[in-house]
């Protein structure tokens, strides 16, 4: 022992002054790419503020708009995990950053280490032709036909979740319920349901519900790929998941081939896929079971928690604006009468012009999805005086851009998107909550129906009031933004009984 020791001490002089010349290099690397941006002068080594991000993420992300906003420029700029990063608060750049993704600039990663989670050949990550010939072939899949049959579903599971609901706060001792999970688990539900419905069993879905939670955890955790880490279990989740999509794509095609009218996404998508393939001989486009279940997957996550963040601030909004509320249910009382037993028509969702301009206020003023990351695949000049080093993660700030342009944009104001005053088109560039350029999107009319649909049921079908607490309505980050509060409210039974469909 002591002659081991007579061996190494000698070193420890030589490893202490390399590892601080390692610190000092990566200290002087993570200035010269900052230069003259805003941010943190000094990060800690490697980790940069990984910890304050995992700790307290509405605080970090605040601290780096409030850093970009501090200049012309409106970049701030930030250290994690070994990798230098970009707040963007100027919308024009964003703009510029969403048309620039192509090999030689931006790569869009969904997620500061999303490769690792969702695997290298999702949508999210394509390009150029190939990028564009999948989003052909996923139209026919947000169709009216297609959107009419979503619809239904859509429906009828948001009413055996509200009925499941006033059960739940009647049995409440409080009086009072949190909205978060439940809407989670109603989204969840409703996503499985119109992408995959008939193909997954009771079994699959139990299953594929603790796979989705592990996969959601896993999103907030630093990126340690390692047994018993909140990240391995979230990426071994994504592909028992991708395995299980797999297989309802394998059995929707079966069906579509017996010529079966389709009753959910998957078989919009293979009976387009079917057609296509009898009418052309010359190399038609393929994805495996794998492939297709991998883009099945990419929906569920882009429409999971985006819509109910969207739900429980529309929730959030309706409560402090009674006014609002009272004008909804005035409008939909004037299309749906639910003692008929019957269900929305989507001629009778698109009449509901106020309906619909309130579920686009919810989506600007607090844009679920706030920051859209990606990676910089090139040395990439921004401005006239910055060049992004390559290898940078970029995070244009959807959130930051809803608040720029628009009439008094820190104002809940659903009729800024009525015909009368049009802001949604005066500034279009500022509503970026779908994304814009080559990746927006493909379901953002899905995404509208399904919080129109639920505003008017909810309206329509409860009788609610927030359980106020301090801060209630602060933005609390799980990964997409929610109320502190998980938005608890005190429901009871509005109509005189429930319809019946």
């Amino acid at each position: 022992m002591e002659s081991a020791w007579s061996l190494i001490s000698p070193c420890i002089p030589y490893l202490v002054s390399f590892l601080a010349l390692f610190l000092l290099l990566e200290q002087i690397s993570y200035l010269k790419k900052k230069q003259f941006l805003p941010g943190p002068k000094l990060v800690f080594p490697f980790i940069g503020n990984a910890i304050s991000l995992v700790k307290n993420p509405t605080e970090f992300w605040e601290m780096q708009s409030s850093y970009a906003k501090s200049t012309p420029i409106g970049i701030s700029a930030n250290y994690i995990i070994g990798r230098y990063i970009l707040y963007i608060y100027s919308t024009d750049l964003s703009h510029k950053i969403f048309a620039n993704v192509r090999p030689d600039a931006f790569h869009l990663v969904g997620h500061p280490f999303g490769k690792k989670l969702f695997g290298e050949h999702n949508l999210i990550y394509m390009f150029g032709q190939k990028h564009k010939d999948l989003r052909r072939r996923i139209a026919p899949n947000f169709t009216s036909r297609a959107l009419q049959t979503y619809t239904n579903i859509q429906q009828r599971i948001i009413l055996n979740h509200l009925k499941s609901w006033c059960q739940k706060t009647g049995n409440e001792s409080s009086g009072s319920i949190p909205l978060r999970i439940l809407c989670r688990d109603m989204n969840l539900e409703t996503s499985q349901t119109v992408f995959v419905g008939p193909y997954l069993s009771s079994v699959a879905r139990e299953r594929f519900n603790i796979d989705y939670n592990y996969f959601n955890v896993g999103l907030m955790k630093l990126p340690i790929d390692l047994p018993g880490f909140a990240f391995r279990n979230a990426r071994l989740a994504v592909e028992r998941l991708g395995e299980t999509l797999a297989g309802c794509v394998e059995e929707s095609e079966k069906k579509m081939k017996n010529g079966e009218e389709p009753s959910c996404l998957i078989d919009f998508w293979m009976q387009e896929h079917l057609r296509e393939l009898s009418e052309t001989s010359n190399n038609p486009f393929e994805l495996t079971y794998k492939e297709i279940g991998g883009h099945l997957f990419d929906f569920l996550f882009a429409s999971q928690d985006a819509s109910t963040s969207s739900l429980l601030w529309a929730v959030a909004f309706l409560d402090s604006h009674p006014e609002v509320l009272e004008r909804v249910r005035e409008e939909v009382a004037k299309y749906w009468a639910p003692e008929s037993d019957t269900m929305i028509a989507a001629e009778q969702l698109r009449e509901m012009k106020y309906t619909e301009a309130v579920t686009r206020e919810v989506v600007r003023i607090r844009a679920p999805a706030t920051m859209v990351p990606h990676t910089a695949g090139v040395d990439f000049r921004l401005t006239e005086n910055y060049v992004i080093p390559k290898g940078t993660i970029v995070f244009p700030s959807v959130f930051d851009s809803s608040f720029q342009g628009f009439t008094e944009p820190e104002r809940f104001d659903p009729d800024r998107f009525m015909e009368e005053r049009q802001e949604d088109r005066v500034y279009k560039k500022n509503f970026l909550a779908f994304g814009a350029g080559s990746h927006q999107c493909v379901g953002q009319r899905y995404a509208i129906n399904h919080l129109m649909l639920f505003i008017a049921m909810f309206a329509t079908l409860i009788d609610f009031e927030r359980d106020r607490t301090d801060g209630c309505d602060e933005i609390a980050y799980v990964p997409t933004i929610v109320p502190k509060d998980d938005c608890r409210i005190f429901l009871s039974q509005r109509c005189s009984r429930f319809p019946s469909f």
